[in-house]
């Protein structure tokens, strides 16, 4: 217990606990014990540092396994964000952030095989980061496009190109309330086009403030929002597009439309094949009474 090493950047590198959440894992394991083992990567602590910090301040006990097939921190931070997309507990902006992160290590490699394509650099470039064990695993899919992040996220892309906005342009303070749950992602996406002052100012007057300020946003854009009302209005009512809890489409309403016209024309097609076949059907039986 003595050995292992908890390095401040690996411990920070996912969000950590809220509060109610420490305490319950607190709770569980004071009741039954620690009931999973710490991953280690030699005597660095890689995944179980709420459990480590917890068995520590209480004296229990705890197993650890290691994770042999690490090649480099990459790798463990690849590990770190696959095993947290995988847990129902992580929100979806937390998912979305973690999925850009993978993005932006496997675009690095990449790039890393351009500036030398040797075989070495080439096969540490795609081999995907190993689990706890030592059995063989398949690459790890490229994360290309929005689509692809989002599929990894389990949200829509929609949602993914708002993180990215809300990572660029946020203030700390909006970021901490989109984590916390007092506003959407949709709404800070919104309120991240407003100065950083602004943003501190909304996110410390809590979710009634944060609603208002995004609306004064959406307010602002005069030129375009009687014709988007329009728009939205239209492609809720005729193409059955969804919106979400702050009344935002969900879809953009250009694709819905073209779906739209493709069923249309694709139902035409089936009308037209039907009266081909009645027309052919008469012909032949005209056919028929002329020769007899």
């Amino acid at each position: 217990m003595e050995n292992i090493i908890v390095t401040e950047e690996l411990k920070a590198y996912i969000d950590p606990l809220t509060e109610d959440e420490y305490a319950s894992l607190e709770r569980s394991i004071l009741a039954e014990g620690c009931r999973d083992a710490l991953v280690l990567w030699g005597d660095i602590l890689i995944d179980g540092h709420n459990r480590h910090s917890i068995c520590t301040k209480h004296g229990l006990p705890f197993q650890t396994i290691q994770n042999t097939r690490f090649k480099s921190m990459e790798d463990v931070h690849l590990w770190m964000i696959d095993q947290h997309l995988g847990r129902r507990s992580v929100s979806d902006f937390q998912r979305g952030v973690l999925a850009l992160r993978k993005k932006e290590i496997m675009e690095a490699r990449r790039l890393a095989v351009l500036d030398d394509p040797t075989p070495d650099a080439t096969a540490a470039a795609i081999e995907a980061p190993a689990n706890a064990s030592d059995a063989a695993v398949p690459a790890a899919p490229p994360l290309k496009s929005r689509e692809a992040i989002a599929r990894a996220a389990r949200i829509s892309s929609a949602t993914v190109g708002q993180i990215e906005k809300i990572q660029k342009a946020a203030a700390p303070e909006l970021v901490a309330a989109v984590k916390s749950g007092e506003v959407s992602i949709s709404a800070a996406a919104v309120i991240a086009e407003l100065p950083a002052e602004e943003q501190a100012a909304a996110a410390a007057g809590g979710k009634k403030e944060l609603r208002q300020a995004a609306k004064r946003v959406r307010d602002s854009k005069v030129g375009k929002k009687a014709a988007g009302d329009a728009v939205a209005e239209a492609a809720v009512a005729v193409l059955d597009v969804p919106v979400n809890e702050d009344g935002e489409l969900e879809q953009d309403p250009a694709v819905a439309l073209l779906r739209a016209q493709v069923k249309a024309l694709q139902e035409e097609n089936v009308a037209l094949r039907a009266q081909v076949s009645d027309l052919q059907g008469q012909l032949a039986a005209a056919k028929f009474a002329n020769a007899g």
